[in-house]
C-alpha cells in the first residue's frame, strides 16, 4: 500500500461520518425547536434569509442570493413571502431608487432570538450530558468545522 492510500480512506471516512452526522444532528435540533417554538416554525430558508438579514441589514436580493447560494428569483419569492408574514421590510436605497434593501422587522428581531435562544437551550442541556473529553473534542473541532464550511462555500465560486 501506498503511503497516500491510508490517510486517503481516513479522509473519505471521516467524510462519510459527517455527510450522516451533519443532517441528523440538525433533524433533531430541528424538531426540538419547531416543538418548543410559541409561533410556527418557519422553514430552514425563511430563517437562513433572516438571519443573512440580520447579519447584514440593507443587504439586496442579489447579495442575499449570492451569500445563501440560492437563485435570486427564489429570494425574491421568499423576500415576498416574509413581507408579506411582516417579518422584512423592503426599502429604497437612499442615495438610488431603483435599489431596494432588505431589512428586519422588530418582530422577526425577536423570532430570530427565540429560535437562537431554542438551539443554545438544547444544545447546552445536551453538551452538559457529554464527558468533559467529549466536549473537548467538539470544542475543538468547531473551527474545522468552520473552515469546513468556508471551503465548500468558496467552492461554490
Amino acid at each position: 500500500m501506498s503511503g497516500s492510500s491510508a490517510p486517503q480512506r481516513d479522509v473519505v471516512g471521516v467524510a462519510s461520518a459527517l455527510a450522516d452526522a451533519l443532517p441528523a444532528l440538525y433533524r433533531a435540533l430541528d424538531r426540538r425547536v419547531a416543538r418548543d417554538f410559541p409561533h410556527p416554525k418557519p422553514p430552514e430558508g425563511h430563517l437562513n434569509l433572516l438571519r443573512h438579514v440580520a447579519e447584514h441589514e440593507g443587504a439586496t436580493v442579489r447579495q442575499a442570493a449570492e451569500a445563501l447560494l440560492m437563485k435570486p428569483n427564489n429570494v425574491s419569492a421568499l423576500v415576498s413571502q416574509l413581507t408579506g408574514q411582516g417579518l422584512l421590510e423592503r426599502r429604497h436605497d437612499s442615495t438610488d431608487k431603483r435599489i431596494v434593501r432588505l431589512h428586519l422587522t422588530p418582530v422577526a428581531r425577536r423570532r430570530l432570538a427565540e429560535v437562537h435562544a431554542l438551539h443554545v437551550g438544547h444544545l447546552t442541556g445536551v453538551l452538559r450530558a457529554l464527558t468533559d473529553g467529549e466536549l473537548d473534542a467538539l470544542g475543538s473541532a468547531l473551527g474545522a468545522l468552520v473552515s469546513l464550511t468556508h471551503g465548500l462555500r468558496a467552492a461554490q465560486h
